[in-house]
This record gives C-alpha cells, sequence and structure tokens, in this order.
C-alpha cells in the first residue's frame, strides 16, 4: 500500500531512500541557541527509523534582530555551529540526510527578545499585519546584508556537511513578510507587484547558491496562509501564482517545500490540486507537501490543548502515486513517534497513534 512513498529520490548531488521528509517544528530546547547532544538524539532517532530527509526546527541566521527566543538554535557562532555539526554527524551515522532550515523571524519578534534582545526587530517595511507603521524603512544596504545572512549561514551548512539547505519563506515571517503587499510597501527593488515582491528571496536562493556550490540543494518553503492571517493570499489564481515562483526557479531553486495548514485542501476553484500540486505543474520543479498527514485535523489545535486522531494515508500515497508531488513531510506525527515511518513501511498501520499535543513539551 505505501510502496511509492518507500521509493528513492534524486535531487543535485543528494539522494533519499525514500519520499518522507521530517518537517520543521520549532522545538524551544537548544539554550542559548546551542543545540545539544539531546537534539542530536531526537533527529538520530527519526534518521535511524526511515525518515528520508530531516529538515530542521528553525535555526536563525546572523542578523541581530533574527531571533525572537533564546531556546531556538542559531546557525553562526562557534557554539551553536559545534551543536550543529553533532546533529549532522549523529544523523549521518544512523544513514539519514539532514538540511537545516534558514529562518529570519521579521516582524514575528517581539522587541526586547531573542539572543540579542537589544537589536531592532527587522521587517520590509516597518509595518505589522495591520498596517501600523512602527519602524522606519530599511535602506538597501541593510537588506542587502539581510539576504548575506542568509548566504553566511548557508556557506556554514556546506562547511558541515549537511545534505541540502532550506531557506524558511512561510508563514508571516520575514521573507514571507516581503512577499506580502500588507506588510511590504518597499518602492524600491524589493517592493512592487508579487513578482517584484519575490526579489528578496531569489536573490537569498542566489547568493545561498554561490556560498554552497552546485551539489547541495535549496528547498524554499512558503505558503498562502500567515500565522497573523490564517486567510491571507498572495496568489488568487494559478496565472499570478505561476508569476510568483517563476521568480524562484529564475534563481534557480531545486525544490519547493508547499506549506497548508490541511494537505488535502484544493488551492484553487476547479480543481483538487493542493498547493505542492499547483506548484510542481506551474514549475517542473520537485514539491514538497506538507499539511497534517496522517493526522484529521491541523496544528493549531495543538497549541491550544488539542489532540488529532491519526488519519489514513491512502489519500496522500493515491496523490503521490499519480506524480502531483514528490515529497510528502510529516510533522506532529513524526514529533511524537520517532518510528512512524518504519511503522508505515512495515504496514503496521494499526500501531499509528493518535496526537497528544503533551508532546511538544518532551524531546522524545
Amino acid at each position: 500500500m505505501a510502496n511509492s512513498l518507500f521509493q528513492p529520490f534524486s535531487c543535485r548531488g543528494m539522494t533519499l531512500p525514500n519520499r518522507i521528509v521530517m518537517a520543521p517544528m520549532t522545538r524551544s530546547f537548544s539554550p542559548n541557541g546551542v543545540p545539544g547532544d539531546n537534539v542530536a538524539d531526537y533527529y538520530q532517532r527519526r534518521a535511524a527509523a526511515d525518515v528520508g530527509l530531516i529538515v530542521t526546527e528553525g535555526t536563525t541566521v546572523d542578523r541581530p534582530g533574527a531571533s525572537s527566543d533564546v531556546n531556538v538554535p542559531l546557525f553562526h557562532g562557534k557554539e551553536p555551529l559545534a551543536g550543529w555539526a553533532n546533529v549532522c554527524e549523529k544523523v549521518h551515522t544512523a544513514g539519514g540526510k539532514i538540511a537545516p532550515q534558514l529562518w529570519h523571524t521579521g516582524m514575528t519578534r517581539k522587541p526586547g527578545t531573542g539572543i540579542s534582545p537589544e537589536a531592532p526587530t527587522d521587517s520590509p517595511s516597518g509595518l505589522t499585519h495591520k498596517g501600523k507603521l512602527v519602524a522606519p524603512i530599511l535602506s538597501e544596504t541593510e537588506v542587502d546584508d539581510m539576504v548575506a545572512s542568509f548566504a553566511r549561514s548557508a556557506g556554514h551548512a556546506a562547511k558541515l556537511s549537511f545534505d541540502a539547505i532550506e531557506i524558511h519563506g512561510a508563514h508571516g515571517y520575514l521573507i514571507d513578510e516581503f512577499f506580502w503587499d500588507v506588510m511590504n510597501a518597499r518602492e524600491d527593488k524589493y517592493g512592487g507587484n508579487l513578482a517584484d515582491r519575490a526579489r528578496f528571496a531569489a536573490d537569498i536562493i542566489q547568493e545561498c547558491r554561490k556560498a554552497i556550490g552546485n551539489d547541495i540543494p535549496i528547498i524554499l518553503r512558503f505558503s498562502q496562509w500567515k500565522q497573523q492571517e490564517y486567510s491571507a493570499r498572495l496568489a488568487e489564481t494559478p496565472g499570478q501564482l505561476e508569476g510568483f515562483l517563476k521568480v524562484f526557479v529564475d534563481a534557480g531553486v531545486d525544490i519547493l517545500h508547499c506549506s497548508q495548514r490541511r494537505y488535502w485542501e484544493p488551492e484553487f476553484d476547479g480543481s483538487d490540486l493542493n498547493l505542492a500540486g499547483w506548484a510542481k505543474k506551474l514549475t517542473g520543479l520537485p514539491t514538497i507537501t506538507v499539511g497534517s498527514v496522517g493526522l484529521s485535523s491541523d496544528f493549531i489545535g495543538a497549541f491550544m490543548g488539542e489532540g488529532s486522531e491519526a488519519a489514513s494515508l491512502d489519500d496522500i500515497i493515491e496523490r503521490l502515486d499519480k506524480g502531483e508531488f514528490d515529497l510528502v513531510a510529516i510533522g506532529r506525527a513524526l514529533l511524537q513517534d520517532p518510528n512512524w515511518a518504519t511503522k508505515v513501511k512495515e504496514n503496521r498501520l494499526d500501531e499509528l497513534e493518535n496526537y497528544n499535543p503533551a508532546a511538544l513539551q518532551t524531546l522524545s
């Protein structure tokens, strides 16, 4: 039943044994931004249990205002990078593949928080999601340094022998704030229409490529929805989405990670294709689908203490068989159960667990 999930996948210099991706999930178990042995063991357990590719929790780049939590890992500095070297080595020892998710929290960061509480909060235009001006519009020089900060962290990933990198351009964080016209009112090369507003991410992709060479895939995670507004949409039509994604194709992105709260929801009227299905159809690039795979309800409820029942995998496998997308990212189900992928591989589906939100509080 699950054979298509366990077919190999290759992109640039990376070959995966199967199509299962561990979705990035913020854990906040890295004091002072340093991932310890407990974090390395957490990822190693999943690598040893048939997860094809691990995308780490969000790990912040070296702009001082990038971090909003002192327990979220950094991807710069001697001690954090030593911690990530240990993570990478343990995952590789278990036979796994791993990509850091490079992250800047943007305007979601509250002033005075994170590893550099004195730092100002970066944003495209100093606008909140409600259009309130709370900071000056940064110069192009400042924006260029934001771009460079991602490339610096990407270079660290390559030196540490990570297998890919993921750029976090979703969910209302910094890169997504550049995409969103509500928060990006710039009048320079980083503002304008949707395709113009995508230039910031395109520049990041291009600079990361220079930093990592040609053998490491670059994944871009994007979403229509924002944590500030679940109903937000960047593209209202397939044509708008095509123009938006073409910017990243031209910049050299390898894989698109298409975030939905519920993967089964059609992206546009008149088609059953979800966001990953449309992204692959419009670009020809490999795509990752994500959003409550294997569970009956989306993750928002988990933060309010709600559980979720295990759900059938028949639909996700049928869509994968049709070639709608190439990879399937699993979040909460893998967070709770490191052996989830092995159970699916061995057809032990009756052992798949309902999700308990208490799993958010542990690093099992």
